[in-house]
C-alpha cells in the first residue's frame, strides 16, 4: 500500500481513511436499521432492562437470557467513535443469538465530549466485572463470558483483552474465554491529526494508554478478528497487525472475512444466521452453527 511520504499528507490521508460515515452512500439508514432490529428484539424477547453496573446514569445493561441455564455470555459493545449510539440500537443480534442458545448483554456508557476515553473504557471494565460477579444470576456461565463490538466498540473489546488491568477490577487475569472485534482501532496514534480528535481531545499518551497493540496480556482469550471487505486501507491494517502481533505472543487467534460487506453492515452479520462472523461467533462460544 502506498502512501504518501509528507507528515502534512500522512494527516491528511489519515482523515480520510478513518472518515467511516464517507465510505458509504447513505449512512442514516445505518442507525435506522439498528434501531428498528432492535426494537424488534426488545418487543419479541425477554429482556432484563437496565441492569445498573454501576452508580452513573448511562452504566447500564440490557440481559436477554438464554432458554437455558450455564449458558456461554456475549457482551456486545456498541461503536458510535464514542460518541454516538446505545445499547438502544445495539440489540440487534440478540434473536438470533439467543434462540441459538447465548445469553446476550449489551452495554450503554457514557460518550464523548462529555467524558474521556480513560472513563469509558473503566465503564467497559467495570461491566465485565459485573458480569463475572453476577451474570449467573441470569442463566449466563460467567466462565464463558466473551466479547463483541464494531468500530469504537472493537477498540473497547480490545481494552478488555488488554493486560495488567483485571486485578484491580477483582477478576481473573483472563477472564474473557473468546473475542470478535469488528472493524475495531487498536492502534489509536492516527487519529491524532484526524477529526476524530475534535471530540476525542486526545493526547499522544492517551492515545497510547488506550491502544491495545500496545497493552497485550501474557495470556488471552481466543481472538476472532473481521472487518467488512468493502471497508478502508487503514481499518483492514488495524485489524490485520493487531491480530499479527496477537499471534505473535503465543495467542490464539484467527482471521474471518466478510465479503461484499461495509463498516457499517459487516456488524448486522452477528445477527443474521448462516453468515460467516454469526458462524464463527457461535463456533467461539461453543455453540452449534
Amino acid at each position: 500500500m502506498t502512501r504518501p511520504s509528507a507528515p502534512a499528507d500522512l494527516a491528511a490521508y489519515f482523515d480520510v481513511q478513518y472518515n467511516a460515515r464517507a465510505s458509504v452512500e447513505d449512512f442514516d439508514q445505518y442507525p435506522r436499521q439498528y434501531r428498528a432490529l432492535s426494537d424488534a428484539a426488545h418487543a419479541g424477547l425477554r429482556c432484563f432492562k437496565d441492569v445498573a453496573y454501576g452508580p452513573g446514569a448511562n452504566e447500564r445493561l440490557d440481559i436477554f437470557p438464554a432458554a437455558c441455564p450455564d449458558a456461554p455470555v456475549l457482551l456486545f459493545i456498541h461503536g458510535g467513535y464514542w460518541r454516538a449510539l446505545s445499547k438502544a440500537d445495539s440489540a440487534f443480534m440478540a434473536p438470533a443469538l439467543t434462540a441459538a442458545g447465548a445469553c446476550v448483554a449489551v452495554l450503554d456508557y457514557d460518550l464523548a465530549p462529555a467524558v474521556t476515553l480513560d472513563h469509558i473504557v473503566d465503564q467497559t471494565r467495570r461491566a465485565l466485572a459485573w458480569l463475572h460477579r453476577h451474570v449467573g444470576e441470569y442463566g449466563g456461565d460467567p466462565q464463558r463470558l466473551h466479547a463483541s463490538g464494531s468500530s469504537a466498540g472493537g477498540h473497547l473489546v480490545g481494552m478488555l483483552l488488554a493486560g495488567g488491568w483485571q486485578a484491580q477490577y477483582g477478576l481473573p487475569e483472563k477472564p474473557l474465554k473468546g473475542a470478535l472485534p469488528i472493524s475495531g482501532l487498536f492502534d489509536l496514534l492516527p487519529l491524532l491529526d484526524t477529526h476524530i480528535n475534535g471530540w476525542m481531545n486526545l493526547d499522544e499518551a492517551a492515545a497510547r494508554r488506550n491502544s491495545p497493540r500496545f497493552q497485550l496480556p501474557d495470556r488471552g482469550a481466543e481472538l476472532v478478528i473481521s472487518y467488512g471487505a468493502l471497508e478502508t486501507a487503514e481499518f483492514a491494517r488495524q485489524s490485520h497487525e493487531f491480530l499479527d502481533d496477537w499471534q505473535a505472543r503465543g495467542l490464539p487467534g484467527r482471521f474471518v472475512a466478510a465479503p461484499g460487506r461495509n463498516h457499517f453492515d459487516v456488524v448486522l452479520e452477528l445477527g443474521q444466521p448462516g453468515t460467516p462472523l454469526y458462524r464463527a461467533l457461535l463456533e467461539l462460544m461453543g455453540l452449534p452453527s
